[in-house]
């Protein structure tokens, strides 16, 4: 690996930190950047560096936004744990299946939430929770569940996904929505990441300079969707789905 290498690899693990830190869709952008730039190492090793940069990243976003912004902490904690362990479901359950099958559906899932979110001018722009306690309680465990799966299974626009889920299904603001998603990404990154350190499949020499590049981007982008507020993060967001929508279909 060059020194070129190494500064286009940092270059982009900014700009993914940054992106993926106001509405997720940073792996558009650190994965093929790996795939690229380090065409020899193996699959399971660039996922792995992806992992180890992206949870150092993902991880000073959501520091940002608990600081900076209130979170209903009764929407969030009760996804981690579900969202963890069937992330780790789905990895395995991909093991004896093809996750391709999966390619045709995710494109029309996301011009779905396009479309939706086009027409509707005002989601995610306020902050209305209409969820009752218990039925917020039971929403979070099957959100958790059912996009931690497609995590481990799939995966991509996971992070897009996650931000609609809880605009959409619990009537968060797009701002209070990012936040919420970085703390469950930092704890299903961290599952796999641990995952890919225990099996030797992380190039630390790419990992640690992409990650602190990462952190940079990150807080940046969190610090600027704070001050910009939901009506741009909500633009953002439709400008990463479409490109989640162009990339699944090429």
């Amino acid at each position: 690996m060059t020194t070129t290498d190494v500064l286009l690899l940092c270059g982009m693990a900014f700009t993914a930190g940054l992106v993926d830190s106001i509405v997720g869709g940073g792996g558009l952008i650190q994965v093929p950047a790996l795939f690229i730039l380090l065409p020899h190492m193996p699959v399971a090793t660039l996922l792995g560096t992806n992992k180890f940069s992206s949870v150092a990243g993902t991880a000073a976003a959501a520091g940002q936004y608990v600081r900076r912004v209130s979170l209903d902490w009764r929407a969030i904690l009760p996804a981690i744990v579900p969202a963890v362990l069937f992330s780790l479901l789905g990895a395995q359950t991909v093991s004896s299946m093809n996750a391709e099958t999966l390619r045709p559906i995710v494109p029309v899932l996301l011009i779905a939430v396009a479309v939706y979110t086009f027409v509707k001018k005002e989601l995610g722009t306020s902050h209305r929770p209409w969820l009752s306690r218990k039925a917020q309680l039971w929403v979070s465990l099957v959100v958790g569940a059912a996009l931690g799966f497609y995590d481990g299974f799939f995966g991509p626009g996971q992070g897009s996904f996650l931000v609609f889920a809880y605009v959409g299904f619990f009537g968060f603001s797009f701002v209070v929505a990012s936040a919420s998603a970085k703390v469950i990404n930092t704890a299903t990154n961290l599952a796999a990441m641990l995952f890919f350190a225990a099996t030797g499949h992380i190039y630390y020499a790419a990992a640690i300079p992409m990650s602190l590049c990462n952190i940079l981007g990150s807080v940046v982008g969190a610090r600027l969707a704070i001050a910009r507020g939901s009506r741009f993060v909500r633009t953002l967001f439709l400008g990463v789905v479409l490109a989640v929508i162009a990339r699944s279909v090429f």
